[in-house]
């Protein structure tokens, strides 16, 4: 079973903004649930570390995730430095109090989420965000590593998803199934956010555009819409383009600035985003002018792709500062 919407490598997906927009409404919903019902729809600390096998992943962890960060610690009986690992990451779950969920996958009993996951060797620990997996380190890490992550981890699931994690009650009976869903109200922007995902699903990214870009007329800042216009905008520039031609010009012209744009949309829709940063920032210490103007504006198009959040965008900001002044 390949899981849906979900991103194995860094590849720019689309599939992150519809499910930013269910992600949002599913924990809306599940509030006003909980709300209606007189309860506070809370788990216990017990339910915060979860075991999960190839049967259940889709439920406890696909979708799971649009309600909460699922952590993933892929592990193995035989693998020392996973028991010095695991407990670590337990730990840290109940002390982050909901924030995220611990699920643990032996790999001996399921490698075929370990092939899915691209798993190379444990310990291994990914998560899933609205549907959407990025790793997060592999091997041994110590304490204060780990709990850098997981503090970016909660921030971008918050400020681009909406998930606030869970509430943990610890009178709360472990294993308590969670509040269902009610119909919550939706936005202001909601049949526009709406069209905008069906274009997407039809192919249709002109039609996507310009629901995005009607949302942003209203509301300047609505982070799905700046996302969404973002991704779609860079699908729109390379589906014409034949990829070997622009990187043959790219590389043999390394001062035109439009080739090294070119070359850099695709470079991030691949998935190579510190390669798409890298060219456009060596393209602005090249460039004067109207032309490094050009380059730097593309850039921060390309970051809002990725995200500003986003630990290689939080690098790349700091190389192109150094470029420029």
């Amino acid at each position: 079973m390949q899981p849906r919407n979900m991103s194995m490598s860094g590849v720019v997906d689309l599939a992150a903004v519809k499910a930013a927009q269910e992600a949002k409404a599913k924990a809306e919903q599940t509030r006003a649930e909980a709300a209606r019902q007189g309860g506070t729809g809370a788990v216990s600390p017990a339910d915060l570390v979860i075991d999960v096998d190839e049967a259940g992943f889709e439920r406890e962890i696909l979708q799971r995730s649009a309600e909460v960060p699922v952590v993933i610690d892929f592990w193995a009986e035989w693998c020392q430095p996973c028991k010095q690992l695991s407990p670590v990451l337990e730990r840290l779950a109940v002390e982050y109090n909901g924030r995220f969920l611990l699920a643990k996958i032996d790999v001996d009993a399921n490698p075929m989420l370990m092939q899915q996951f691209g798993i190379q060797g444990v310990p291994a620990v990914f998560a899933v965000v609205a549907g959407q997996a990025l790793p997060l380190f592999q091997g041994a890490a110590g304490e204060q590593q780990i709990r850098q992550t997981l503090d970016q981890l909660v921030a971008v699931a918050e400020q681009r998803f909406g998930l606030t994690g869970l509430t943990v009650d610890p009178d709360a009976e472990p294993g308590a199934p969670a509040a269902a869903a009610a119909a919550a109200p939706e936005g202001p922007h909601e049949a526009l956010l709406n069209a905008a995902a069906q274009a997407l699903d039809a192919g249709d990214l002109g039609g996507a555009v310009q629901a995005y870009r009607n949302v942003l007329a209203e509301d300047p800042a609505h982070p799905e819409a700046k996302l969404g216009l973002a991704q779609a905008e860079l699908l729109q520039r390379v589906q014409d383009m034949d990829p070997q031609q622009v990187r043959r010009e790219a590389a043999e012209r390394p001062k035109d600035v439009e080739a090294q744009i070119a070359a850099a949309d695709l470079d991030l829709v691949g998935g190579h985003v510190e390669d798409a940063f890298g060219r456009l920032i060596e393209t602005v210490q090249r460039t004067a002018g109207d032309d490094r103007d050009a380059v730097r504006l593309r850039l921060l198009e390309l970051f809002e792709v990725v995200g500003p959040e986003d630990p290689r965008v939080v690098g790349a900001r700091r190389a192109l500062a150094r470029a420029l002044f």
